[in-house]
């Protein structure tokens, strides 16, 4: 195997971000070993990108423009984009999230690289719900409802606060008004959220 046929087979799969098991399982007959020297070498030459250790980003004969998002997806997996970066991307928060913004079923871990920072929150697996497949172009992404987002976002700060004070959170009430009310109460049954006083702040 050489890297213009490992391009050709990512490309055509749409392997765009993969690790050295997706390369196995593609080329059954190659040796550990040598796969190791080669990723090596590639890296070298700036054809991949790590992401972290064991994860690449194909970056070479040219410029994916592969999402954070979807970075965000494949660096932990099982994970869904929420919280502040889902919010900002429904207009619920006016500002931009610094930092790509998960939950996941695994521990809370945080990953830097090209891309910027990813940060991972962890629920109980009962909770893992509530987001869908967004296209972006060509990549797939997981990503929470608005509701479950916001439901989130509410679990959190509670869990962080203990009493959330709704008057410091920068929530669109606009925004917010036009959600499903009936998603709302569902989710927050996930995390025995009493919405009662969300509901009197809006």
């Amino acid at each position: 195997m050489n890297f213009k046929d490992l391009y050709r087979v990512l490309e055509k799969n749409r392997y765009y971000v993969f690790s050295q098991s997706d390369i196995l399982s593609f080329f059954q007959n190659e040796k550990k070993c040598n796969l190791k020297k080669m990723i090596s070498r590639w890296k070298g030459k700036g054809w991949i990108y790590s992401l972290k250790k064991g994860l690449y980003e194909l970056t070479y004969p040219k410029d994916f423009n592969i999402p954070d998002t979807y970075v965000a997806n494949k660096l932990y997996s099982p994970s869904y984009v929420s919280l502040e970066t889902a919010l900002s991307n429904y207009s619920i928060i006016p500002e931009v999230s610094m930092a790509v913004t998960s939950i996941s079923t695994k521990p809370t871990r945080r990953f830097k690289n090209k891309h910027g920072l990813f940060i991972y929150r962890t629920i109980k697996p009962g909770a893992f719900a509530g987001y869908y497949v967004e296209k972006y172009g060509i990549f797939d992404i997981l990503i929470a409802e608005p509701e479950k987002a916001l439901i989130d976002y509410l679990y959190f700060k509670r869990y962080s606060n203990k009493r959330l004070n709704l008057k410091d959170e920068r929530l669109d009430k606009d925004v917010i008004s036009r959600l499903n009310k009936k998603k709302l109460n569902k989710y927050a049954k996930l995390y025995h959220l009493n919405l009662e006083e969300f509901y009197a702040y809006l």
